[in-house]
């Protein structure tokens, strides 16, 4: 099912142009659009500037109309062809649905559908497309090879086993023929076992039923004293139970801890704001649930080895029973307190009083902007990546994407202390979700959908992503003299998806600039993972009655494959030194100063590094067989442009070999297409021998003018307060990076746009006003509450891929469109 880029307009009511009052203003040459104008006194000096009108404006008290002004031109994206084939973004719908039929036809497979599956069974828990070898899709790019063969990459969730586990297998060639086979997946893990992990979780249902709940059930006696509440598997339930990810993995053993929550009690995600302090620690080794065992309680930091144990002590005199964590509105998301003064006014807002200045392939899901272009690509496991990312038609990165996120807590208790969630298990394209107009993104923005496999069924959440310019709140450049004024505004164009994992929404934005620079940012919000407040001060600070925030480390990784002015480049490193110094000129004293140290990374054993002491060392990434004609090697800079963050714990614990992605700042490899991902959505499943482990990836590789992948690290140390009650705030939860141009041009680009202005003046008057050939014309928009719009809001819609009626395709789904 093939649906549209879409547009939104609504905005409010405003008039873009001139007002007459009594300026005289006269094109003097069209050429260079001077505008001049005689000098009336001190009135002239509360003139100001509008970026649309090459006259002036004066500020004025009365209301603004103008009965002249024609509507504006609010128009979508130009639609343009891509150069090419976009080979990276998704398999078709017939492709998925064709695929599905094929796998279900392989006796050898046991597949059952996930409908009638049960925790026995061997189902497929992914169709997507396997994303072609770089050494294949460059050939096809730049105009020398075939388009890259298409395959799907399947996973399994082999269950009808004793030792059930995961499977990733590739199916091709596409479209499914004769020739079409299956192959384990292999070669691009570390881990060289057929494409197979184990699945330590099988059995989840069995875990809460035939467990957890006769657990709970044992001491329901003990709850209803404590909380009034039981927690076994029924309807009336006001408890819930949960807790470690990833499970224990030692010595052969799963072990679980899990954890007594209050439920929220109403629609707010509040839950794990609600910790009640009671923990069980169990062994869930096999699949046989009576030869698992219960380990101990622990409660107020005391560990009990036996439910009897527990007992006895709880119904002793003198037991200390702790308060709960209630729901309220202290943990609620709506409007509360008094209303902050003229907030009942229309806020500011952006407009585009031309609409989109920028293409798009819809299909092709292929983007262009001023003079970068890039092709969007979308999966399960990682969500939103770009691919051949080109600026003035020269490649700058082939490939720049999340690889992995990682949110590792840190507390007394056992079960925060053990949580260190790997997301891609859970998955960032599913969760993906369709974005609010005039909230997540401007209200002029235009939107892309995205889609995914899940459950024989293809799900596409329609505008998940939003594309727009914004004009910052800053300019690009400015410079004053005694004689003139010149200011650039700073327009930028931003790519952006969010994903809610769990009780988190991330952000992601990828930005492009007029300079050259391509910016990477990534926020948080939502609901904090809390603590239970006894006993963990030294791990967070008390935030209401009962509950301390959990501290945690957000660490993402970001894998970037530059290719600047070709594919073989080398990391320089400049750092900024101080110095004692003797110089020609000093005579026989020295100087303290300081001065430039270069050197270049040789090999992977040295391309390990966290942003230096000061910010005194930029990092480049440079090709040292194209200099500019200084002699200086053209290339990119890497600049943290908001706090980052690598993670805190040395030789985790919890995760062992699962994300040695996390322990540095900026790691550098050789590329390889067997290293495409840093990561796998199925690391946590066996933390010790792990599909990909990412420190073998270094093993003293030359990086002397080679391709190179640079693997980046955004995030936060996240030590939670009473801010972050209800939700995280985005302003304050932030981690970017950008690729700015390094000698790379003769000179800044933006000065290129006409979106600059230069005001000279000369006796406390303005004299003219050059503004560089931007649009002069006259217009209105219309307001329309943006609110309006989000009645149209649609969720998922959802196409059936087995069985597939092409003439059905919504055959037994939640979709009608």
């Amino acid at each position: 099912m093939k649906l549209p880029l879409s547009f939104s307009g609504g905005i409010a009511l405003l008039l873009i142009g001139s007002l007459a009052g009594d300026v005289v203003a006269t094109k003097l040459d069209p050429s260079r659009d001077l505008v001049r104008q005689k000098s009336r006194g001190r009135k002239n000096q509360m003139r100001s500037l509008v970026g649309r009108s090459n006259q002036h404006i004066t500020h004025q008290s009365r209301p603004y109309t103008n009965e002249y002004a024609s509507p504006c031109q609010i128009t979508p994206p130009q639609e343009i062809k891509a150069p090419k084939e976009n080979v990276w973004y998704g398999l078709t719908d017939d492709e998925t649905a064709d695929v599905a039929k094929w796998l279900f036809g392989r006796p050898e497979l046991n597949l059952t559908t996930t409908e009638n599956a049960g925790e026995w069974d061997n189902t497929i828990a992914l169709i997507e497309l396997h994303r072609p070898n770089k050494s294949e899709a460059i050939p096809y790019l730049d105009g020398s090879g075939p388009a890259p063969t298409r395959h799907a990459h399947v996973r399994l969730n082999n269950r009808a086993t004793t030792d059930p586990y995961f499977a990733d297998i590739l199916v091709g060639p596409l479209p499914v023929s004769n020739a079409t086979t299956w192959e384990p997946l292999e070669f691009p893990y570390t881990r060289k076992t057929q494409g197979q992990v184990r699945n330590v979780e099988p059995d989840g249902e069995t875990v809460y039923s035939e467990w957890l709940f006769k657990i709970s059930a044992s001491i329901a006696d003990i709850t209803l004293d404590l909380w009034n509440g039981t927690a076994l598997g029924l309807e009336n339930d006001t408890l819930d139970i949960w807790g470690i990810d990833p499970l224990w993995q030692d010595d052969g053993r799963i072990i679980r801890w899990d954890m007594f929550w209050n439920m929220a009690d109403d629609e707010f995600d509040s839950e794990t704001l609600l910790p009640l302090g009671l923990y069980l620690k169990s062994d869930v080794t096999g699949r046989d649930p009576s030869q698992w065992k219960l380990l101990g309680w622990m409660y107020n930091d005391i560990f009990y080895e036996t439910t009897e144990e527990f007992r006895k002590a709880y119904w002793s005199p003198g037991f200390v029973k702790l308060k709960p964590n209630v729901d309220g509105a202290w943990a609620h998301t709506e409007q509360r307190g008094p209303v902050p003064p003229q907030d009942r006014k229309q806020p500011p807002v952006m407009i585009a009083p031309d609409g989109a200045r920028y293409s798009v392939d819809a299909e092709r899901k292929y983007v262009t902007w001023m003079d970068f272009s890039f092709y969007i690509a979308f999966n399960r496991d990682t969500g939103l990546s770009l691919f051949d990312i080109k600026y003035k038609g020269q490649r700058v990165l082939y490939e720049l994407g999340l690889q992995e996120a990682l949110a590792h807590y840190a507390a007394n208790d056992p079960v925060q202390s053990s949580v260190a969630y790997l997301d891609s298990y859970y998955g960032f394209g599913p969760y993906a979700f369709e974005l609010l107009k005039g909230y997540d993104c401007p209200s002029y923005a235009s939107y892309l959908n995205t889609s995914f496999y899940k459950d024989e069924e293809t799900h596409t959440h329609v505008d998940s992503l939003c594309l727009f310019e914004f004009d910052a709140d800053y300019p690009m450049a400015r410079h004053s003299t005694s004689e003139f004024v010149s200011v650039t505004k700073n327009v930028y164009f931003t790519l952006r998806s969010v994903s809610t994992i769990g009780n988190y929404d991330y952000m992601f934005s990828y930005n492009f600039h007029m300079d050259g620079t391509i910016g990477v940012e990534v926020r948080a919000s939502g609901y904090i993972q809390s603590a239970y407040y006894a006993n963990n001060q030294d791990f967070g600070y008390q935030i209401h009655d009962s509950l301390s925030g959990s501290m945690h480390d957000h660490v993402l990784n970001f894998k970037a494959d530059f290719d600047i002015l070709g594919p073989n480049n080398t990391i320089e490193l400049v750092s900024v030194v101080p110095v004692t110094k003797q110089f020609s000129w000093s005579g026989n004293k020295t100087r303290n100063t300081m001065q430039l140290g270069r050197s270049f990374i040789h090999s992977e054993d040295e391309a390990r590094l966290n942003w230096g002491f000061n910010g005194q060392t930029q990092l480049h990434v440079v090709n040292q067989d194209k200099p500019n004609k200084f002699g200086e090697p053209r290339g990119y800079r890497i600049l943290p442009s908001a706090g980052t963050a690598h993670l805190t714990v040395l030789n985790s614990s919890n995760l062992v070999h699962a994300a040695h992605w996390a322990e540095y700042d900026v790691q550098v490899t050789r590329q390889h297409d067997f290293e495409p991902t840093s990561a796998h959505p199925y690391n946590s499943q066996d933390i010790h021998n792990p599909p990909v482990d990412f420190s073998t990836f270094f093993n003293g590789e030359s990086l002397n003018q080679t391709d190179l992948v640079v693997w980046l690290n955004l995030g936060m140390h996240h030590v939670p307060h009473t801010g972050d009650l209800p939700n995280t705030v985005f302003t304050t939860a932030h981690s970017g990076v950008a690729f700015t141009p390094l000698n790379y041009l003769p000179g800044d680009p933006s000065r290129e746009t006409v979106n600059m202005v230069r005001v000279d003046y000369s006796d406390g008057a303005a004299t003219a006003v050059r503004t560089f050939g931007q649009s002069n014309e006259t217009c209105s928009v219309v307001l329309q509450p943006v609110e309006n719009e989000l009645w149209s809001y649609q969720g998922d819609v959802v196409v059936r891929k087995f069985p597939y009626d092409p003439n059905d395709p919504f055959y037994e789904t939640d979709s009608d469109a």
